[in-house]
C-alpha cells in the first residue's frame, strides 16, 4: 500500500505543474492580443470648429464717436505768491465763491517786514547825507563867489551833492521794492469766481510762482476732452457736436470746437480739445463728467463698410479677415480705415454680401471646414 500511495501523489503534482504552465501561456497570448488591439492606429476624427459669422454690408448711416470729458470753466486763473515764504493762513475752501480783491492766503510777513525796516533806515541815512552835501555845496558856492576857492574844489562838492541825490533815489527804490514784497505776502483774488483747486495748506513753505489756488471765473462753461492724433482732422472739421452729461441724462447741449492743443500730452499722446457749450443748462457744475458725440465720415450719400473689431485677425503688420465660402475658411488681407465703437471701417478687401468670421478667428487655419453658429448665414 505505501508504494501505490506515493505514485498517486507524484501524478497529482505533475498535473498541477502542467496546469500552471497552461495558465501562463494563456495569459501571454491574451496580453499580446490586447497590446496588438490597442497599438493599432485609430481613425482620426476631424474637429470642425464652431464660429460666429456676419454678412458684410454697406451702411449709409454716419459713424459716431464718443469722447469723455470734464466740464471746465472758460477762464481759469492759477494764482501764486510772488515771493517765497511760509503760509500762515488760508481763508477759503474748495467751492468758495470769492470777489475780486478778497484775501485768499497769507504768508508769514516777519522776514519781509524786517527788509522793509532795513530799507527804510537806508532811506533816512541817504537823505541825511543829501542834506549834508547840500549844505556843503551852498557854503562853497559862496566861497567861490568870493574867489576864496578854486573851480576844481567847487566841482568836487557839486559832484558829492549829485551822488547824495542818487543815493537817496536808490534807497527809496529799494524801500518801495521791499514794501511791495510785503504786500505780496497777501494773495488776493484777481477776478470774481469759484475756488476750483487748493494746492497748498497752512504751514507749508512755497516758492515764488508755485500755484497754490485755482479760480474758475464766473461765466462761460466748456468741456475738455482728449483726442487721439488720427482723429484730429475730424474734430477740427466737425460740424455737429452733441454734449451729454452723466449726472444729467435729460440735459443735452450743442458744442463747438474752440481750442485745440498744438502739442500732444507727453504721457497719453493725445491732444487736449476745448468744446464751448452753446446755451448751457444752469444745472451744470464744474467737474461734471460729459460725453462729446462726434459725427464722423460717412454721410447720407457715402456708403461705409463697417465690421466688428473681433473680426480682424492681425498677422505681422497686415490686418486680415476670415471669409467663409461653402463652410470653408479663407484668410484675406484687408485695408482698414477709421475705428468706431467696437467697429472698424474696411476700405478695401471685402465685398458686400460676403460672410466673415466675427468670433473664433484665432482658432482657424487656411482651408479649414467650419460650423456656423445657429442662426448665422453661410
Amino acid at each position: 500500500m505505501p508504494p501505490l500511495y506515493r505514485v498517486t501523489e507524484l501524478s497529482g503534482k505533475k498535473k498541477l505543474y502542467y496546469s500552471l504552465i497552461a495558465v501562463a501561456v494563456g495569459l501571454c497570448i491574451t496580453g499580446a492580443g490586447i497590446w496588438k488591439f490597442h497599438g493599432r492606429p485609430q481613425a482620426e476624427v476631424e474637429d470642425i470648429p464652431l464660429v460666429r459669422t456676419a454678412v458684410v454690408g454697406a451702411t449709409n448711416a454716419p459713424q459716431s464717436y464718443l469722447y469723455s470729458g470734464e466740464v471746465r470753466g472758460r477762464y481759469e486763473s492759477q494764482l501764486a505768491f510772488q515771493v517765497t515764504g511760509k503760509i500762515i493762513k488760508r481763508n477759503v475752501e474748495l467751492g468758495s465763491t470769492v470777489k475780486a480783491g478778497d484775501i485768499l492766503m497769507q504768508l508769514d510777513p516777519r522776514d519781509l517786514q524786517q527788509t522793509v525796516n532795513s530799507t527804510s533806515a537806508q532811506v533816512y541815512s541817504a537823505e541825511s547825507q543829501l542834506k549834508l552835501a547840500e549844505s556843503n555845496l551852498r557854503r562853497y558856492r559862496q566861497l567861490y563867489a568870493q574867489n576864496a576857492i578854486s573851480r576844481a574844489q567847487l566841482d568836487q562838492y557839486e559832484n558829492a551833492y549829485e551822488v547824495a541825490q542818487a543815493a537817496v533815489r536808490q534807497a527809496a527804490a529799494q524801500h518801495a521794492q521791499g514794501a511791495s514784497q510785503l504786500d505780496y505776502s497777501l494773495l488776493h483774488a484777481d477776478k470774481d469766481g469759484v475756488i476750483a483747486a487748493i494746492a497748498a495748506e497752512a504751514g507749508q513753505v512755497v516758492s515764488a510762482g508755485q500755484t497754490v489756488i485755482t479760480i474758475v471765473q464766473e461765466g462761460e462753461r466748456e468741456v475738455e476732452i482728449s483726442v487721439p492724433e488720427n482723429r484730429m482732422e475730424e474734430i477740427r472739421n466737425a460740424k455737429q457736436l452733441t454734449v451729454t452729461f452723466w449726472a444729467l441724462p435729460q440735459v443735452t447741449a450743442e458744442g463747438k470746437v474752440r481750442e485745440v492743443a498744438p502739442m500732444a500730452d507727453a504721457t497719453t499722446r493725445t491732444y487736449k480739445v476745448r468744446i464751448s457749450l452753446v446755451n448751457p443748462s444752469p444745472q451744470l457744475k464744474l467737474g461734471m463728467t460729459a460725453g462729446v458725440s462726434l459725427t464722423g465720415a460717412g454721410g447720407p450719400n457715402q456708403a461705409v463698410t463697417m465690421v466688428p473689431l473681433s473680426a480682424i485677425y492681425q498677422t505681422n503688420d497686415t490686418p486680415h479677415v476670415w471669409v467663409i465660402a461653402d463652410h470653408v475658411a479663407a484668410l484675406r488681407p484687408v485695408q482698414v480705415g477709421i475705428f468706431g465703437n467696437a467697429q472698424v471701417q474696411i476700405v478695401a478687401g471685402l465685398k458686400p454680401g460676403e460672410t466673415i468670421v466675427t468670433a473664433g478667428v484665432h482658432k482657424l487655419r487656411e482651408g479649414q471646414t467650419v460650423r456656423l453658429a445657429e442662426g448665422d448665414t453661410p
